[in-house]
């Protein structure tokens, strides 16, 4: 896929500052550039946890969490990576080859730690990124509630 085309799906920052969750739209972009979601995620000041949550063309989902030493990523499915760049742009960061073409098994990569701290261990973000039954709004729309700010999360994507 080329980056010229435009990618469907939505990126969205969450920002928790002084205990509340905020929710805003980020560039159509940042679904297809890993460094534009960084980028804009680097904008955002706060001194709570900041994160991304992208929802790629009915696919898969990243999260990206920017941290002094780089960023923290996931991506719901590897393989993804062999049809969209920013899949294959989180795979390059960390340092994981592609899956073979031949292989339909679907797994994620990445940090499954990555909101952790913000109430989702890893484990159940891990069973959340192996629902293939579910598209990856509503993949995200478990995490949010699983991390508490699933009203803002709500309430944006009805504004989209």
């Amino acid at each position: 896929m080329s980056v010229k085309e435009p990618v469907a799906g939505f990126a969205v920052a969450v920002v928790r500052e002084d205990g509340k969750w905020r929710c805003s739209a980020l560039e159509a972009g940042a679904l297809a550039n890993l460094d534009a979601a960084i980028t804009a995620l680097g904008k955002l000041r706060s001194t709570g946890a900041v994160f991304a949550l992208l929802a790629v063309d009915d696919e898969f989902f990243v999260i990206v969490r920017p941290s002094p030493r780089g960023p923290s990523l996931l991506l719901s499915d590897a393989a993804a990576a062999l049809d969209y760049d920013i899949a294959a742009d989180v795979l390059d960061v960390l340092r994981a080859d592609a899956p073979d073409e031949d292989d339909d098994s679907i797994y994620s990569e990445g940090d499954l730690e990555i909101l952790a701290d913000v109430g989702l261990p890893g484990p159940e973000l891990e069973v959340i990124a192996g629902e293939v039954d579910l598209y990856p709004d509503e993949q995200l729309q478990m995490i949010a509630q699983r991390c508490g700010f699933a009203d803002e999360f709500g309430s944006l994507l009805d504004d989209m």
